[in-house]
């Protein structure tokens, strides 16, 4: 009897996951989903809601520093390292591992990887699928999972 695949996949974004596993007939089910708790936050409650001051040494104006980062980006960021340490705390329960997401969360992911989780990468999917019900995944994914197979009955 063939060993059942241990494949993690990783649906993501830069507000919400999913990690997605086979069942026995090759049906995709969800084993656990997970949100940022700062993806509905107003950018004034993420960080300071006025820009620093600075002025000209010749000059007595000052102007207002227009931020560096926009802080929902950096959140974005903050989640896709946090989905990463959740793949990285999962390493020893899976052999392969399949990411999907949107590109710019896509790469953070993937950098964020150990060396254990990073080594079992066998697809990588730039599309964001976190929304598409389980059951609808399939043709995205039909290059590294078989279709579902259910016994005649």
């Amino acid at each position: 009897m063939p060993t059942r695949r241990r494949l993690l996949i990783v649906v993501a974004d830069g507000e919400r996951a999913r990690f997605v596993r086979l069942a026995a007939d090759n049906a995709l089910h969800t084993e656990r989903s997970f949100d940022s708790v700062s993806a509905h936050k107003r950018s004034s409650d993420l960080a300071s809601d006025r820009p620093g001051a600075s002025f000209h040494s010749d000059s007595s104006a000052h102007h207002a520093a227009a931020p560096r980062h926009d802080p929902h980006e950096l959140a974005k960021e903050r989640f896709a390292d946090a989905v990463a340490a959740e793949i990285n705390r999962a390493a020893g329960e899976f052999d392969e591992l399949i990411l999907v997401a949107p590109p710019h969360s896509l790469n953070s992911i993937r950098e964020a990887l150990d060396a254990t989780a990073g080594a079992v990468v066998i697809g990588t999917l730039a599309k964001d699928l976190v929304k598409t019900p389980d059951d609808a995944l399939w043709p995205h994914l039909k290059e590294w999972v078989q279709r579902v197979h259910r016994p005649a009955g």
